[in-house]
C-alpha cells in the first residue's frame, strides 16, 4: 500500500540546498533554489544562499545583483555584507571587499570568516595596523566557545529564539560564563526584560571587571530602566580608560538628558560633529537638546542638518513637524514626497515622513491630503506594534475589583507619609504638560519630566511570568502590609531625588499612571494627583496626528484611540468613587478659558499659595521634553481646541466609536 510523503517545509529544503553547497554540488544546489525564489522572493535565507552558489559558480555579477536585491530587504542583515565582501574579494577589488567586511563585523562581530578576509586583505594592501587589528579580533572568537559564537551571530542578525535557546543550554551546562551570560542580557533587553538583565549585567561584572563591552551593555540596561546615575557612574569608568570613545559618550549624553543635564549633552553632542560633520543621528540629537532648552531656531538648524545628511531620515523631518510652530517650504514638502515613496525606503522612516507630511499639509489648510498621509502613517506604525486593547482592559476590570472603597478603608494610613510628589496623569494630548507648566513656574515646584519610577514599581509586582489574560497585578496589591508599601514609597521618594532641587515640591507627569492610582494611594497616601482631561474628540484627534517616540500604541487607530478614551474614563469614575476627593480633575477647555480661576482652583488643591508666575507660565525657560514644548513657550491660546473639526468628515468613525464618552467626559 502507497502512503503519502509528509510535506517537506520552507526550512527543510533550505537545509537540504545547504548541504548541497556545503558539499560543492552548488550548481545543483542554484538550480533548485530558483523556483523557490519564485515562489518565495523576499525569502532571506534563499537569496542569501543562491549569492554563495553564484560566487562559487564564478557569476559574480549575478551574485552581486542578488545581494542588491536582498539589501534592499534586510539592509542590516551581516551575513549579506560579509556574501558581498567575499565577491569583491574574488574581484580582486580590496577598497569594496573592506568596506563590505567592516559593515558586516560592525553589525555582528562573531563573523570569524569576516575577520579572516579582512586580516588577509588588510595584509595584502600593506595595511600591518589593520590586519593585525583583525586578526585580534578573530583569535577572541576563537578562544570563546562554538556555541557562543553561534549564538552571538544569530542574536546579531536578528534570529532570537534560536539564539536564547542555543545560549541558555549552554549556560544550563557550563554555568556562570560572563560572555553568555552578556549574550542572554541582551537578549533580555531585546524582549524589554529589564530587570533579568540588569541583574545578568551585573553579575558579569563581578565575574569579569574588565570586561569594557559588558559594562557598556550594562550602563545601556541602566538607561533603559531610567536609572541615569547608576548609569553615569558605569560610563564614568569607560570614559576614563578611553575618552574619546563615540559609543561611551553618546550614550553619555542620553543619561545627561535624563538627569536633565542638558548643557553637557548639547556639548557632547557639538564635539561629535565637529569629529564627523556627516553624523546625521548626532545632528538630530543636537536639535532634540536645543528644542527643550528652547532654542527654537538652533533646533531647526540641527534638524535640517540631519536631513540634509541623510536624505531619507524621516526622524529630521518629523521633528521639524514635531516643533508645532514650523511651517514646511516647497522643496522641502517635494523631497519629503519622493522619499515617501521610494520603494526601499525604510519602514520607520516612511512612517515618519508620513506624519511629517500630514502636518506639512495641514499647515496649509489642505485636509483632504493631510488626513490622507495621517491616516496612511498611523495604518503603517500600527501595523508594526503588538498592541491588545484587551490587556487594558483586563486591567481595568481587575482594578475596579481589588481597588474597592473597603479595600482602601482597610489601609488607612498606609504607605510613606511624603506630601512632595503631584503627579499629573491623563492621556496623552491632553493638557498635562500646560499644567506641569503652571505648577513648575511656582517658586517651592520642581518640574522634573515623565518619571518612569512608578511603571517600574509595577513591573516588579507584575512579575517575570506575564499572563495577559490573568496578570498577577493588580491582584498582588492584596499581599503587602503596610510596612511593604511604605518600604515602596520610600524608595520612589529616594529614586526621585536625583531629579530634583531643594524645592519643597515636584511634580511626576507620566500621563499613564492614571492606571495606578490605587498602588499611589497605598504608597504615598499624602501625594496629590490631578487628572488632565480634555474633549474626547479634540484629544483623540490630536494622539492620532502625533507620531510618538515611544510607548502609547494605543494611539494609532480609530478604534484604539476611541476604546482607550472610553476605558480612561471608566477607571478614573472608579477611582472617584472608591477614593473620593483623592484627584482632582482639570478640563483643559476651562484651563483655556479661565486660566487665573483655573491657576488658583490647582494651586490650591495641592496646598500652594498663588503666585502670579504660574499665569505667566510661558516666561518659565525650565526645559521641557514633551510634543507641546513649543506650545507651553507661549501665552494660553484657544486655537487648538477645535482643530479636529477640520477633519470632522473623516472622523464621523471616531465620533461614533465614542459614544457616550462625548457627554460622559464632563461628568
Amino acid at each position: 500500500m502507497n502512503t503519502l510523503s509528509p510535506p517537506i517545509s520552507l526550512e527543510q529544503e533550505l537545509a537540504r540546498l545547504r548541504a548541497a553547497a556545503d558539499a560543492g554540488r552548488h550548481g545543483e544546489a542554484l538550480g533548485q533554489l530558483q523556483p523557490l525564489l519564485a515562489a518565495y522572493p523576499e525569502n532571506r535565507d534563499l537569496l542569501l544562499l543562491t549569492a554563495i552558489c553564484q560566487r562559487y559558480l564564478g557569476q559574480i555579477d549575478a551574485a552581486l545583483a542578488t545581494l542588491d536585491r536582498l539589501a534592499l530587504l534586510k539592509p542590516q542583515f551581516s551575513l549579506m555584507h560579509q556574501e558581498r565582501g567575499l565577491c569583491h574579494v574574488v574581484r580582486k577589488d580590496a577598497p569594496a571587499a573592506i568596506e563590505a567586511l567592516l559593515t558586516a563585523v560592525n553589525i555582528n562581530p562573531a563573523l570569524p570568516m569576516s575577520w579572516r578576509m579582512l586580516e588577509g586583505v588588510y595584509r595584502l594592501i600593506g595595511d600591518q595596523e589593520n590586519s593585525a587589528r583583525a586578526a585580534g579580533h578573530r583569535q577572541i572568537l576563537a578562544a570563546q566557545p562554538p556555541e557562543v559564537v553561534t549564538a552571538t551571530a544569530l542574536f546579531s542578525d536578528g534570529d532570537i529564539a534560536p539564539a536564547e535557546q542555543i545560549i541558555r543550554a549552554f549556560l544550563l551546562r557550563h554555568g556562570d560564563h560572563a560572555e553568555a551570560m552578556r549574550l542572554l542580557a541582551k537578549i533580555g533587553m531585546a524582549h524589554d526584560v529589564l530587570d533579568d538583565a540588569e541583574m545578568l549585567l551585573a553579575g558579569v561584572m563581578r565575574l569579569a571587571p574588565d570586561h569594557h563591552p559588558a559594562r557598556y551593555d550594562y550602563a545601556r540596561c541602566l538607561v533603559y530602566r531610567h536609572k541615569y546615575a547608576e548609569a553615569r557612574a558605569q560610563l564614568s569608568q569607560l570614559l576614563a580608560i578611553d575618552p574619546r570613545n563615540p559609543d561611551y559618550r553618546t550614550l553619555d549624553a542620553t543619561a545627561a538628558v535624563g538627569l536633565g543635564d542638558h548643557d553637557h549633552a548639547i556639548a557632547v553632542y557639538r564635539e561629535l560633529l565637529a569629529e564627523t560633520p556627516g553624523h546625521a543621528d548626532a545632528h538630530l540629537w543636537l536639535g532634540h537638546g536645543l528644542k527643550t532648552i528652547g532654542q527654537l531656531a538652533e533646533a531647526v538648524e540641527a534638524y535640517r542638518a540631519a536631513a540634509a545628511a541623510r536624505p531619507a531620515f524621516g526622524d529630521a523631518y518629523w521633528s521639524l513637524a514635531n516643533l508645532k510652530r514650523y511651517r514646511f517650504e516647497d522643496g522641502e514638502i517635494a523631497r519629503m514626497r519622493t522619499e515617501e515613496a521610494a520603494a526601499g525606503i525604510a519602514s520607520l522612516d516612511r512612517i515618519h515622513l508620513c506624519f511629517a507630511l500630514g502636518k506639512a499639509y495641514e499647515d496649509r489648510g489642505d485636509h483632504a491630503k493631510s488626513w490622507g498621509y495621517y491616516e496612511r502613517g498611523n495604518a503603517l506604525q500600527r501595523a508594526e506594534i503588538r498592541y491588545t486593547p484587551e490587556a487594558f482592559e483586563t486591567n481595568t476590570r481587575l482594578q475596579k475589583a481589588v481597588c474597592t472603597p473597603d479595600f482602601f478603608r482597610a489601609r488607612e494610613g498606609w504607605g510613606a507619609q511624603d506630601r512632595d510628589p503631584i503627579f499629573v496623569v491623563g492621556l496623552p494630548r491632553a493638557g498635562s504638560t500646560l499644567i506641569e507648566q503652571i505648577l513648575a513656574s511656582h517658586s517651592q515646584v520642581e518640574g522634573t519630566h515623565e518619571l518612569a519610577d512608578i511603571q517600574r514599581i509595577v513591573h516588579e509586582l507584575q512579575g517575570r511570568d506575564q499572563d495577559p489574560g490573568n496578570p498577577r497585578y493588580p491582584g498582588i496589591l492584596n499581599s503587602p502590609g503596610a510596612e511593604d508599601f511604605a518600604a515602596l514609597g520610600r524608595r520612589y521618594m529616594t529614586d526621585t531625588r536625583a531629579f530634583r532641587t531643594d524645592r519643597a515640591f515636584f511634580i511626576d507627569k507620566m500621563p499613564n499612571n492614571f492606571r495606578h492610582i490605587g498602588l499611589i494611594k497605598l504608597m504615598l497616601p499624602n501625594a496629590k494627583i490631578i487628572d488632565a482631561r480634555r474633549d474626547p474628540m479634540s484629544c483623540c484627534f490630536s494622539n492620532l496626528k502625533q507620531l510618538f517616540a515611544s510607548g502609547q500604541e494605543f494611539a494609532y487607530s480609530i478604534e484604539d484611540i476611541a476604546r482607550y478614551y472610553r476605558t480612561y474614563l471608566d477607571l478614573m469614575r472608579h477611582w472617584d468613587a472608591a477614593l473620593p476627593g483623592y484627584v482632582l480633575r482639570v478640563q483643559h477647555e476651562d484651563v483655556v478659558d479661565d486660566l487665573e480661576g483655573s491657576v488658583r482652583r490647582i494651586l490650591d488643591y495641592c496646598g500652594l499659595e498663588f503666585e502670579p508666575a504660574c499665569i505667566e507660565f510661558h516666561r518659565n525657560t525650565r526645559s521641557v521634553r514633551t510634543p507641546s514644548s513649543e506650545q507651553v513657550r507661549q501665552p494660553i491660546f484657544r486655537e487648538g481646541l477645535d482643530q479636529w473639526r477640520n477633519y470632522a468628515r473623516w472622523l464621523e468613525p471616531l465620533r461614533e466609536a465614542l459614544g457616550d464618552a462625548m457627554e460622559l467626559y464632563r461628568t
